[in-house]
């Protein structure tokens, strides 16, 4: 299905981003890559066919308008956008500055909902297209350390749960994807309590499924027709579970959890004092 069609991807320099884009150039779509890495996006054009590096700052909306003109004018138009693009966080939330709170929303929720409402209206007039959100295991269960993140995936979940409502009966097809544990920099690239980098990737993350084996099973989710798709196995597909079936259970598990001394672990790992 996604041969000849022109899919957008935040996002697009590594990760599950870069191996979306390969998976759909593998499939003869053409693709749009945004980010901020401009010389790991023209290393990703060039392992696709046919490839637009597009490079932006997430969080620069006054530009969006402008972004969109120029992906929309490419091909004439946009079958599909992924939103990808996110950054994660490692610290406990009575210990995070508030301005960590203010960018990972404006990154991981704000920046998505900036790009999708100034292509909404295109897909629309143009009589259809997809949208994919990436968000994650932590956007269905709260997560310990990542009060921030999962505000933020919580949050991406709702938008495009409604953006499917209102607008599925004019073809606007909605998939949101929450993968569990995929080997990316995501945990590496996390920010801890005070902004700063954590620099040191999780076990959780090292030995999980990779970037090319999620892509492939988001695009058959997508070919599916699935409106949602839990990408885990394991405890973190145990979790989602537990969220649906027995809340309190979870909130149980995840209480025990941080008592168990989780926090002083995943600082211990990174190296904080």
């Amino acid at each position: 299905m996604f041969e000849g069609q022109c899919w957008w991807i935040t996002g697009a320099s590594s990760g599950i981003g870069e191996g979306l884009a390969r998976a759909l150039s593998a499939r003869r779509a053409s693709v749009i890559l945004s980010g901020r890495n401009v010389a790991a996006l023209e290393a990703v054009a060039r392992a696709c066919s046919d490839a637009l590096v597009l490079p932006f700052e997430a969080t620069d909306f006054d530009r969006i308008a402008g972004i969109v003109e120029r992906a929309w004018s490419w091909k004439g138009r946009v079958d599909g956008l992924v939103n990808n693009a996110g950054i994660s966080q490692r610290s406990l939330a009575v210990e995070t500055a508030f301005a960590v709170y203010q960018q990972l929303i404006a990154v991981d929720l704000l920046a998505p909902i900036a790009l999708t409402q100034a292509l909404l209206p295109r897909m629309v007039q143009a009589g259809g297209g997809r949208i994919v959100a990436i968000s994650s295991v932590a956007g269905i269960v709260g997560a310990p350390l990542r009060s921030a993140y999962s505000a933020a995936k919580h949050g991406l979940i709702g938008y495009h749960d409604s953006v499917r409502a209102e607008n599925e009966h004019l073809g606007i097809q909605v998939h949101v994807l929450a993968p569990g544990s995929v080997r990316t920099n995501v945990s590496r690239n996390a920010l801890l309590a005070d902004g700063s980098t954590r620099g040191v990737s999780d076990a959780a993350i090292d030995n999980g499924m990779s970037p090319a084996e999620s892509a492939e099973a988001m695009l058959e989710a997508i070919v599916a027709g699935k409106r949602e798709l839990v990408l885990a196995t394991g405890m973190e597909h145990e979790v989602v579970v537990l969220r649906r079936r027995d809340p309190d259970a979870l909130f149980d598990l995840m209480s025990a959890t941080v008592r168990a001394g989780y926090a002083q672990k995943m600082a211990a790992d990174s190296g904080e004092s």
